[in-house]
This record gives C-alpha cells, sequence and structure tokens, in this order.
C-alpha cells in the first residue's frame, strides 16, 4: 500500500480546497519544499503534487518548485494540474518526476491520452475526477456528461500505468472516500487505482488496504489539520 502526502501549489504556498472550490481554500505557512522534506523526514517515499496554477492556465507554472522537490529529496512525485500538451509532459519528466497525471485534457481528447501514453510509456498516470458518477473538468468547474465507468472502458487499453480516482464531493471534506466507486473503477481498471477524496484517519487507510487492484491512496487535508498524525500514517507505507 503505497501512502501519497499531498501538496497542492497555488501561488507557490500550500494550499487545500474543499471539493475543487477556489474559493473556499485555506494557505499553510510552510512553503512546499518544507512540506516535501517533512514528508522525507518521516521516511515517506511517495508524494502528490498538484499545481492548481497550472490546472487554472495550463502551463507548468510551478516547474522550479517540482524540480527542487526531486533534486533535494529523491521522492517518487506524481504532478498533475494543467498538463495539456506533450512539452509539458516532457518538461516534468525531464525534471525527474515518476508519473504525469492527465486529467481533463484526456478527457476532452481521448487521442492526446493515447499518444502520451506510447510516447512516454509508464509515465502516465490518468486522473479521473468524478461527481455523482460523471467526470467533472477545468478544475472541476464544469461537468463532462460522460460516465466515469464508460469512459474508463474507452480508454483502458491505452496504456496508462496508474489511474487516480477522486471524487469531489468528498475532496477536503474528511467524510472518507467513496469506496463504493473506487471499488468499481478498480474491478474495471487494466491499471492500479490510487484513491484521493476524503480521508479522515487511519482506519480510511487500512480499509483500502484490502480491496483490490488499489496501489494507494492520497492523504491531503487530514494532514495538514493534524487529525492523522505522520508517524502513524508512515507505518502503513510500504
Amino acid at each position: 500500500m503505497k501512502i501519497f502526502p499531498a501538496i497542492d501549489i497555488k501561488d507557490k504556498k500550500c494550499v487545500r480546497l474543499i471539493k475543487g472550490n477556489f474559493d473556499n481554500k485555506t494557505e499553510y505557512q510552510i512553503s512546499p519544499i518544507d512540506q516535501a522534506g517533512k514528508y522525507k523526514d518521516h521516511g515517506f517515499k511517495n508524494l502528490h503534487i498538484v499545481d492548481l496554477d497550472g490546472a487554472l492556465t495550463g502551463e507548468t507554472v510551478n516547474l522550479d518548485i517540482i524540480q527542487e522537490i526531486v533534486i533535494k529529496y529523491d521522492l517518487k512525485i506524481e504532478i498533475g494540474g494543467g498538463v495539456r500538451s506533450f512539452e509539458s509532459i516532457k518538461k516534468y519528466t525531464d525534471a525527474g518526476v515518476e508519473k504525469v497525471i492527465l486529467g481533463s485534457a484526456a478527457i476532452k481528447d481521448k487521442n492526446f491520452l493515447k499518444e502520451a501514453c506510447q510516447k512516454f510509456p509508464n509515465k502516465i498516470a490518468l486522473g479521473l475526477d468524478a461527481k455523482d458518477g460523471y467526470l467533472s473538468l477545468s478544475g472541476w468547474k464544469e461537468s463532462s456528461n460522460k460516465s466515469t465507468l464508460n469512459y474508463l472502458k474507452e480508454v483502458n487499453d491505452f496504456g496508462v500505468s496508474r489511474l487516480i480516482y477522486t471524487d469531489i464531493n468528498r475532496d477536503g471534506t474528511k467524510q472518507s472516500p467513496n469506496f463504493e466507486e473506487a471499488t468499481k473503477v478498480a474491478e474495471i481498471s487494466n491499471c492500479p487505482v490510487i484513491v484521493s477524496g476524503g480521508v479522515s484517519s487511519i482506519d480510511d487507510i487500512k480499509k483500502t488496504k484490502g480491496l483490490k487492484n488499489i496501489e494507494g491512496i492520497i492523504v491531503g487535508k487530514a494532514i495538514y489539520d493534524g487529525d492523522i498524525k505522520l508517524d502513524e500514517l508512515v507505518k502503513e507505507d510500504a
């Protein structure tokens, strides 16, 4: 079971959003680089980073921060947020990240996802951000009218190396992940699934461990708010 502590970057700061709402955000005093160092010091090996500036602009806005984290701490990083071109993917892979997460761009253009998997083998993760069973786009501001499961069936053999499933209604709420939907996604998916959205306690982590084809879980707000202690969390990381 891989634990992915989360860092969401906005205006060079660590932030957390509630249900992806940019107007409902909490800023934290610690810098993204120092936060990554804290995770490294506790013994974590993986890191989930979202460039929220990138999600809004479609550019690799915080590439310098990502590069510094990779060089300094040698963590396995998955990065997402507004990755819409092969050029952006290349910038991140050149910087040494383990996986680049494609979201809206992959849902709007399946061929982009397919080509990305061919050009960057084993580097592409697919981010499926769902609300009530349907995929959302553009930083969760619009619905795609595409069923999560139907879309996954269409792209399942493209060569995606990891799938990140987020229930938007749970994200930032600490109400526990949507295990029911995550299980449905994992049953269909040809690649391992990471669960995201709503993690509130160590019990959520333990529950995830028993699920088939689920590789790991992303933990964000519960860490920042002190609901989950890093010393406890790292014990679940294998």
